[in-house]
């Protein structure tokens, strides 16, 4: 069900809502400004449990070298994150924050800190899988192609810089992605396909569902742990 969709009536017997959170930001020449709100919308909407749309913009500051990035900062995002699970949950007896985007990490523990503090029965989970590139790699390329083909343009598609991660982290929290990677990718989206991001969508999904089922939260906020 999506909520915004939904009648008052319809909402009040809803036992967990599900809000998908992104950002808008560049993923490359070949990927949409959306695709992390895009990945997060359809794995939460695919547990077939009350979805809301996406909280769109989020906390890309590393990204801002590039057009089309518009980030609110983690602050504000944390701000946002507050006021939607204290307003939700005057009818949603359990929330949890569907993440798309590893920027936001920061805003999520610090707003669902909070709200458990405030005795609201809030968490947070993250798609992802173990061993995917950074950054609109063949990991991201794969995703959209099976969700959203026709905003993919596989033509400009190329690699970025291939380093892991970790060793890229200390240049991009002191400057930003484009410090080191002039087309804004951190992977290689080279033998991306439909079939394999469609499956990666099914383990995210299903991850998801489990950790759903078991209900363990850490100390921030974090489900399924």
């Amino acid at each position: 069900m999506e909520v915004s969709r939904a009648r008052a009536a319809d909402c009040a017997d809803t036992p967990l809502l599900l809000v998908p959170v992104g950002a808008l930001e560049q993923h490359g020449p070949h990927l949409p400004l959306g695709t992390d709100s895009a990945v997060a919308t359809t794995v939460a909407g695919r547990t077939g449990l009350p979805v809301t749309p996406p909280i769109a913009f989020g906390a890309s500051g590393e990204h801002e070298g590039f057009p089309g990035t518009v980030s609110i900062g983690t602050e504000a995002l944390a701000a946002v994150l507050v006021e939607t699970g204290r307003s939700a949950c005057r009818w949603a007896p359990r929330l949890l924050f569907v993440n798309g985007h590893g920027g936001n990490l920061p805003a999520l523990v610090a707003a669902t800190t909070l709200l458990r503090a405030e005795s609201r029965d809030v968490a947070w989970h993250s798609c992802g899988v173990p061993g995917a590139d950074a950054h609109a790699g063949r990991h991201e390329t794969s995703l959209m192609l099976a969700l959203a083909p026709d905003d993919v343009r596989p033509e400009l598609a190329e690699a970025g810089n291939t380093a892991p991660l970790a060793e890229l982290m200390p240049a991009i929290r002191s400057g930003s992605v484009a410090d080191v990677s002039p087309n804004g990718v951190l992977g290689d989206p080279a033998g991306a396909g439909a079939a394999e991001g469609a499956e990666t969508t099914s383990v995210m999904v299903a991850a998801l569902l489990d950790a759903i089922a078991d209900w363990r939260v850490d100390e921030q906020g974090r489900l399924g742990v």
